[in-house]
């Protein structure tokens, strides 16, 4: 709490950083000054976005009512609490008034994430032309995990979403919980309503990008529907009732076997036979993201996104066969392989340069350079060799996305309007009724 002109400023944060009070609160958020803020891409919000930077962080600061920053501050606190894909609240501040004395709205504080670029930024680029399927395959996986964990979002869209390249893919994270309920548990209309919502709003987005000339070819109703099939079939495979006969044992292992490539561990299986024992049914009861990025957190220290953690395991397996040291202990040829090939690598990177790509992603691109150099070769190519390359003639010309020195999304131009089409929002009430507003 502070006292400033005669009026309580109150701050409510998840760690108490005196910087927050040097912040300009008596002026409104889109007037601040530019020595104030970081130059990140914004995406599109019906509320002003700015991002600043305070105490060596970069914090997004969003101009909101104040009950609805202090609801959605908790609501992060807790999906964060329960190891979900979003973005970490920091602060509310409550209590400003202008110069003038006028009240002014509340700001909800949240950390920027490193790395991460709203989905207009991603289209400002020169990327592959099938980029809008694998930013829907990303937010499939991202409603997966949220809805496991009894997370009704009320306004899925890719404006509400932060995307990290992820080994070539991408990981979603949710930045907007504004209008999210947490639940013991969803129902099967609950989880098709927040199908529903993100279908038509993905598709809006997507006619926006094609009236800018931002999309490469793909047809925006047609892309909008993916995330209504790609969520069915991860959504069937985490959770169906699978039947065989008892001579078929091996499905058991063969049903985690598949659940562990799509990135997910079961922690309890529902086994069931019939009557006459003949019959066997089995369900998983708890899943939880991570297979991989879990065993090489436990392997090497290293966290990162689940396509990274699957692409360096298999370059660890590659290398402890090239080694001929399968039979030692996997924990001793983890640190090996860290100390000797992963770490020189990241660590090749110049220091100007070490804003383009976090780590991993650099290590992946760096095997991917490497694959290109040895067919074009037809032989192997060193991996040293392969960095010297990359650093050379790929790295250079990738944008900076630390902090990022690229397009800001909110200056990108929108045809036929100054302002953006707001997402379809829907609030459900407790009895399964729904109000839609923009």
């Amino acid at each position: 709490m502070r006292e400033t002109g005669g009026v309580a400023l109150d701050i409510t944060a998840k760690r108490a950083d005196p910087a927050l009070l040097d912040l300009p609160w008596s002026t409104p958020l889109e007037d601040w000054p530019e020595v104030r803020l970081a130059a990140l891409p914004r995406g599109i919000s019906r509320h002003v976005v700015r991002f600043v930077k305070l105490s060596g962080r970069v914090l997004a600061v969003k101009e909101i009512k104040a009950e609805l920053a202090l609801r959605e501050f908790y609501m992060l606190r807790n999906l964060n609490r329960l190891g979900l894909p979003c973005v970490e609240p920091f602060a509310v501040v409550q209590g400003r008034v202008d110069d003038a004395g006028k009240p002014l709205d509340a700001a909800l504080i949240t950390r920027h994430l490193q790395f991460s670029l709203p989905y207009r930024a991603l289209y400002s680029q020169a990327l592959r032309p099938d980029t809008a399927a694998r930013l829907i395959d990303a937010l499939a996986v991202l409603l997966v995990k949220l809805h496991l964990s009894g997370f009704w979002w009320g306004d899925v869209s890719l404006s509400n979403t932060l995307f990290v390249r992820d080994a070539g893919a991408f990981a979603a994270y949710l930045v907007d919980a504004e209008t999210g309920e947490l639940r013991e548990r969803l129902s099967d209309g609950q989880r098709e309503h927040d199908l529903d919502i993100a279908r038509v709003n993905i598709a809006g987005e997507l006619f926006d990008l094609e009236a800018g000339d931002l999309l490469h070819g793909e047809d925006p109703i047609e892309t909008s529907e993916r995330i209504v099939t790609r969520y069915r079939e991860l959504w069937a495979e985490l959770t169906d009732i699978e039947e065989f006969t008892l001579n078929e044992r091996w499905r058991v292992e063969d049903r985690i076997r598949r659940l562990n490539e799509i990135g997910f561990d079961v922690d309890e299986l529902a086994i069931t036979t019939d009557f006459t024992g003949t019959t066997i049914s089995i369900q998983p009861k708890v899943v939880d993201a991570g297979h991989h990025s879990r065993r090489l957190l436990r392997l090497t220290g290293l966290d990162v996104e689940e396509g990274q953690a699957r692409r360096l395991l298999n370059d660890l397996d590659a290398y402890r066969a090239a080694t001929d040291r399968q039979n030692d202990d996997e924990e001793l040829v983890a640190h090996d392989w860290l100390a000797g090939i992963y770490e020189p690598v990241t660590r090749s990177v110049p220091a100007p340069m070490r804003g383009k790509l976090e780590p991993a992603e650099f290590f992946h691109e760096v095997l991917e350079h490497r694959w290109y150099m040895a067919e074009l070769a037809g032989h192997d190519i060193r991996i040293e060799d392969a960095v010297v390359d990359y650093v050379a003639n790929v790295l250079p010309s990738k944008p900076d996305e630390k902090a990022v020195l690229g397009t800001d999304t909110g200056a990108i131009p929108i045809l036929a309007s100054d302002t953006a089409p707001l997402p379809i929002v829907t609030r459900q009430n407790d009895d399964g009724a729904a109000t839609s507003e923009r």
